[in-house]
Formats: C-alpha cells, sequence, structure tokens
C-alpha cells in the first residue's frame, strides 16, 4: 500500500465513522481507571477524575437524592447528543421519571431533564461551548458548569431553537434558586471545593 492508498481507505472510514464505532475501540483502548472519555464533535477527550472534580459532582448528586430517586441519577454514563458525533458522559444528569432506554441500551437525550458538568483544565472549552450548544439543541431544560478555578457556577435555562436564552452566575457558597425549574430545590455550595 502506498501512503495514497492509506489515506483513502481512512477517508472512507472517516465517512462511515459512528459513534457505536468510535466506543467500540475506546472499549477496547487500555484507558486506565479513573479516567473519563467523551466524544465531543468526533473528538475523543480523555481525563483524569481528580478530588475537586469528584466532590463537586458528589456534592449535587447527594443534594438531587433528596427530592429524586437514584435511578433517575447518571453519572458519567454515555449519552449521544444532537450535532456531528456527540457521545457524552456528564458529571451529572437527570433523566425524567418516564425515561426509557433505546434499543442498544442507552438513555436518551430526550429525556434529559438536567445536566451538571465540573470543568477541568484540559475540557472546558467543550462544556462551555460545544457541549453547552448540544444541550441546548436537545432542549435540556436546565444546565449547570460548576468551575473550580473561577469559584463560579453558571445555570443555564430556556432553551429556545438551539441556544439557551438565560444564564445566571453564582460565586461558590452562595446557594443557587432552582425552584423556579423543574429541579425544585435550592442547591447549596458552601462545601464545593476550589482548584
Amino acid at each position: 500500500m502506498t501512503v495514497v492508498d492509506d489515506r483513502i481507505e481512512m477517508a472512507e472510514i472517516g465517512a462511515k465513522l459512528t459513534l457505536d464505532m468510535m466506543f467500540e475501540w475506546l472499549e477496547r483502548m487500555p484507558v486506565p481507571e479513573g479516567i473519563k472519555t467523551e466524544i465531543v464533535g468526533g473528538h475523543i477527550f480523555m481525563s483524569p477524575q481528580r478530588n475537586t472534580h469528584w466532590a463537586i459532582t458528589f456534592g449535587i448528586l447527594t443534594q438531587l437524592s433528596t427530592r429524586f430517586s437514584i435511578e433517575r441519577q447518571k453519572s458519567d454514563v454515555r449519552i449521544d447528543y444532537p450535532g456531528h458525533l456527540n457521545g457524552f458522559a456528564s458529571d451529572v444528569t437527570l433523566v425524567s421519571e418516564d425515561a426509557v432506554m433505546n434499543d442498544k441500551g442507552q438513555w436518551r437525550h430526550e429525556d434529559v431533564e438536567f445536566v451538571a458538568e465540573v470543568i477541568s483544565k484540559s475540557t472546558a472549552t467543550n462544556d462551555y461551548g460545544p457541549k453547552k450548544a448540544a444541550y441546548a439543541a436537545a432542549n435540556v431544560p436546565v444546565y449547570l458548569i460548576a468551575d473550580p478555578y473561577q469559584g463560579r457556577i453558571y445555570v443555564h435555562t430556556d432553551p429556545k431553537e438551539g441556544e439557551y436564552t438565560t444564564e445566571s452566575k453564582y460565586g461558590f457558597g452562595e446557594d443557587i434558586d432552582l425552584t423556579n425549574t423543574l429541579l425544585e430545590l435550592t442547591l447549596k455550595t458552601d462545601a464545593f471545593p476550589r482548584d
């Protein structure tokens, strides 16, 4: 084979590439324990789980547990979202009470009611950019970004035509009033650590 033949073959594979193919490759790779993998816009991202990251994720899940069953709460579970090759493993996902898995045994983005992402330095641009756009396109009612580097939380609501129309900003330590959303709770952030 020549270099040209190799590139033609790679282009043909790229044209037929699916999220399932990409995740199958990832499953065969020796990805170390504690490394989160996601596919955003056809690009594979791997990031280690940090103590700060996990403490915030666990803090959110714990507070959701006061109102929602554990069966509705997901963390680092693959859900495919609108757009080109978007298979996210969000830090926190809440699915609707009547959510059902698709024929592949995956949760559907149509059933997602809430997503929270905790910023990592290496993947922050995804959470603020393409993932935010995909969540809005999927009409996820509430998208929360916790940024331990800034000590800030951003809450995006009211998705319309692929964009969130409302953004609220809070500092770590402030209570996040989500009582006017389908979550109907106040999220405490005083225990959220900073990086």
